[in-house]
C-alpha cells in the first residue's frame, strides 16, 4: 500500500508539471465503451484493481486519427499472499470513430474489446465474457455535460447472440464525472448494473471508484482504476 501511495504521488506531481490542460478522453465508462477516441500520437494506460486479487493493465494508442488500438493484460491472485499468480492470455481492444457528432446526430464510432473477467480456471474461460465487436452513440443529452451512450455488441461471433448496452456520464467541471451503466442486456436476470465516480486529480491523471454488477450478490466488486494520458 505504501509503496502505491508513493505511486500515485510521483504521477500526481509528473502530470502537474509537464500538462496545464485536459488531456484524459472518456473514452471508457467503467466496462461500456464511448464513441470517443483518443486524440492521434497520445496513449491512454489504465490499471484496474478486482475481485480475486487481480490486476489488469490496458494501453491504448491514437495511432491514426479516429482510430485507436490497444491490448491489455490481467493477472489473478498478483495482490496479496494467494498463490499460485495467473497470468492470463493478453487480449486487444480496437477502435475508429466513424462520426463526430452534429446538432441532431450523435458521435458514432466501431470497435472491438477481447476484456473479460471472472476467469475460471478450472473450465477455461472467463464467466463474464468480453465485449466482442460493438458499435455505439454518444450524445450529450437533457442538460449539458449530461451525455449517453448507447450500443449493440456482439460477444461470440459463432453464436450470434447480440447484446445491448448503454452509459450516462455527467461531468462537473472536470472535476468529478459520475458514471453510470446497464451492461450486458438480453436478459434481464443476466444484465449488470454498474455505478462510479471518476476524479481528475490532474489534467492527465484520473482516479476511478466503482460498485459494478450491484444486483448479483456473487459476482457484485468494488473496483478501483488508475488511468493516465500522455501525448506524445
Amino acid at each position: 500500500m505504501r509503496k502505491l501511495l508513493i505511486f500515485l504521488a510521483a504521477v500526481f506531481c509528473v502530470s502537474l508539471s509537464n500538462a496545464q490542460e485536459m488531456l484524459h478522453k472518456d473514452t471508457m465508462l467503467i466496462d461500456v465503451p464511448t464513441a470517443e477516441a483518443l486524440e492521434h500520437y497520445s496513449m491512454e494506460m489504465n490499471t484496474r484493481f478486482y475481485s480475486a486479487n487481480s490486476v489488469m493493465t490496458s494501453v491504448d494508442f491514437g495511432v491514426y486519427p479516429r482510430l485507436n488500438i490497444g491490448a491489455s493484460i490481467a493477472a489473478q491472485n498478483l495482490i496479496g499472499n494467494e498463490t499460485p499468480v495467473r497470468v492470463l492470455n493478453p487480449q486487444f481492444q480496437v477502435k475508429f470513430k466513424i462520426y463526430d457528432g452534429s446538432l441532431y446526430l450523435p458521435a458514432i464510432a466501431v470497435g472491438y474489446d477481447g476484456r473479460g473477467y471472472f476467469y475460471d480456471p478450472v473450465d477455461k474461460k472467463y464467466l463474464q465474457e468480453k465485449k466482442g465487436g460493438y458499435v455505439v452513440f454518444s450524445r450529450e443529452v437533457f442538460i449539458p455535460n449530461l451525455q449517453l451512450h448507447p450500443g449493440i455488441n456482439i460477444s461470440d461471433f459463432d453464436a450470434s447472440d447480440v447484446y445491448f448496452f448503454t452509459g450516462f456520464n455527467f461531468n462537473i467541471e472536470d472535476k468529478l464525472n459520475l458514471l453510470a451503466e446497464w451492461d450486458n442486456v438480453r436478459r434481464i436476470n443476466t444484465s449488470r448494473m454498474n455505478f462510479g465516480a471518476r476524479l481528475y486529480l490532474s489534467p492527465s491523471f484520473v482516479l476511478d471508484l466503482a460498485l459494478r454488477d450491484v444486483a448479483h450478490k456473487d459476482t457484485f466488486e468494488r473496483i478501483i482504476q488508475l488511468r493516465y494520458t500522455v501525448n506524445f
